[in-house]
């Protein structure tokens, strides 16, 4: 009985082996929390298609966890840093950028915001120590003949361990600070006239202040990615190599770029072709719900329900943030699903229900829902979108804010301030939500042009990752221009030497007329004289 469940297995194996043309051998550089759980979307369906899939995996993690995965292997390598240290690490980020950096004076937020950057950077960079110089740990990947690698662009690496490998890599992201390095390493056009700097919190549609401000992110980015820790990563990079490299250029190689949204919530704006949008890809349709939670839901009668949730990051608030929202939820009719961990809040009202965890998928796609109170992270956006319900944005840090005046600029969602924020206005925006109908509109309107596309954004993402495989690469993808110095980039060299023809030529036209006029002059005097 059990060698004919292995004779299943493995024909089933071989199914799926032969619909995608082949079986291949994948490595994953992770990063942490929702990044994983989107990528680790993506690494699941490349197991259902039959390739294996090993997730270089430090012995201090926060949220990734292979074990999840039966099929999903670990290699395990150790590092420095212990677990508890590093949930302190990105504990204390989320705290201090939350509460406290905001509210700071501009320049003063930026020091606050690059001080936190070289810290992640040195973490990170233990972390790529610690794998690359690892020898047994290298040898036995170069015996697994890998033939692509997956990584997030947050956690600098992969494009090492690839060309210490041989092999292509490719990239799965949302942003990295300010498109610095899409810009620069991967060649993106950007230009700041209309597209509008990720954290500078604007549109497409920019006034000219507004464009000014845009400018000013798009140089303070271009600075900081300067001073990003990058001599030091250079270096690095140079030793391991054993030959001068940067790490701009060593990213600037990937196949593909797998960005994590689309023009359902993108503005229009000029890509590449090694550029893929694959928002969504985590997204499904949703399944009935736990029978207690179903329950609750069905107790909310016409108003229906509002589901709140802070992502995988946030798990309580201080006392004051979540009495003061807890006394606005208390006022509505509907019935709130809070997923929350901290200290129950004394104004908690009755139609408000707090859970560890909740299935939000599934709860985004209930017919009663009829509002999502969000921090803004890309995947929590992209379900409310999937299933077109409109949203109350409580940005807190990183990408939050920007992602949130995304969808305020489409309509689809109105945002609170979480530093500012009263009872009061947290109440106005969930009336405003709920009962002006527009909101579900512009929601459901995002929905549709999220779902009216050839091919799922998950299919498309696993076919670009098998491509690369097949072919050993996109080469054919990728632009000239990563061939190019920033002067020819932007065709300084071609502007010089034509504003120098141009200038020879007036400088010799004028000495010819100064030269004939002098010999007019002469002539004139002689005739004159005679």
């Amino acid at each position: 009985m059990r060698s004919e469940k292995w004779v299943s297995a493995l024909w089933l194996l071989q199914l799926s082996c032969f619909s995608s043309g082949f079986c291949g051998k994948v490595l994953v550089w992770p990063m942490e929390y929702s990044h994983w759980i989107n990528l680790k979307t993506i690494l699941d369906e490349l197991l259902e298609r039959g390739h294996e899939v090993t997730v270089l995996t430090p012995s201090a993690t926060v949220f990734v966890d292979p074990s999840n995965s039966s099929r999903l292997h670990a290699e395990v390598f150790p590092v420095r840093i212990d677990r508890e240290d590093l949930a302190t690490f990105f504990e204390t980020l989320i705290t201090l950028w939350s509460y406290e950096w905001r509210k700071l004076p501009l320049l003063v937020y930026g020091a606050a915001m690059q001080d936190m950057a070289f810290q992640y950077s040195r973490l990170v960079k233990q972390q790529c120590e610690s794998a690359v110089l690892n020898n047994d740990l290298m040898e036995k990947l170069k015996k697994g003949r890998y033939e692509v690698v997956i990584s997030d662009t947050m956690c600098p690496c992969a494009e090492l361990i690839a060309e210490i490998l041989g092999i292509p890599f490719i990239y799965s992201l949302r942003f990295i600070m300010g498109n610095t390095y899409e810009k620069y390493c991967g060649g993106l056009p950007s230009p700041p006239s209309y597209v509008p700097v990720p954290m500078a919190i604007l549109t497409d549609k920019m006034t000219f202040m507004e464009r000014v401000k845009n400018m000013l992110f798009y140089i303070y980015f271009d600075f900081w990615f300067q001073n990003f820790d990058v001599k030091d990563w250079d270096q690095f990079y140079s030793d391991v190599l054993g030959r001068p490299t940067t790490l701009c250029e060593t990213m600037g190689k990937a196949e593909m770029w797998l960005i994590r949204t689309y023009w359902d919530f993108e503005f229009p704006r000029p890509y590449l072709p090694n550029f893929e949008f694959v928002g969504g890809l985590h997204c499904k349709p949703a399944k009935p719900l736990p029978e207690d939670m179903e329950k609750f839901v069905q107790s909310s009668g016409e108003h229906g329900i509002v589901v709140f949730s802070l992502g995988s990051m946030v798990k309580n608030l201080t006392d004051e943030k979540s009495n003061l929202i807890a006394a606005a939820l208390a006022q509505i009719p509907q019935k709130v699903l809070w997923r929350y961990k901290g200290k129950k809040p004394d104004t908690l009202g009755p139609n408000t229900k707090t859970f560890d965890w909740i299935p939000q998928n599934d709860l985004l796609g209930h017919p009663k829902t009829k509002a999502f109170i969000t921090h803004g992270g890309t995947n929590g956006i992209y379900e409310a979108i999937y299933h077109g319900i409109p949203m109350i944005g409580v940005p807190m840090f990183a990408d939050q804010p920007d992602n949130i005046a995304h969808m305020k600029a489409k309509g689809a969602a109105v945002e609170v301030d979480f530093n500012s924020m009263t009872t009061e206005d947290m109440l106005n925006a969930l009336k405003t939500v709920i009962n002006d109908p527009s909101y579900k509109e512009n929601a459901m309107r995002l929905s549709r042009i999220h779902h009216d596309q050839p091919v799922k954004p998950l299919d498309r993402a696993v076919f670009w990752i098998e491509f690369v495989m097949r072919h050993k690469g996109a080469k054919h993808l990728r632009p000239a221009a990563h061939d190019l110095t920033w002067y020819q980039y932007h065709s300084l060299d071609v502007i010089g030497f034509l504003l120098a023809c141009v200038a020879t030529v007036v400088f010799i036209v004028t000495k010819c007329c100064l030269f004939c006029c002098r010999k007019l002059g002469k002539t004139g005097k002689k005739q004159k004289r005679a």
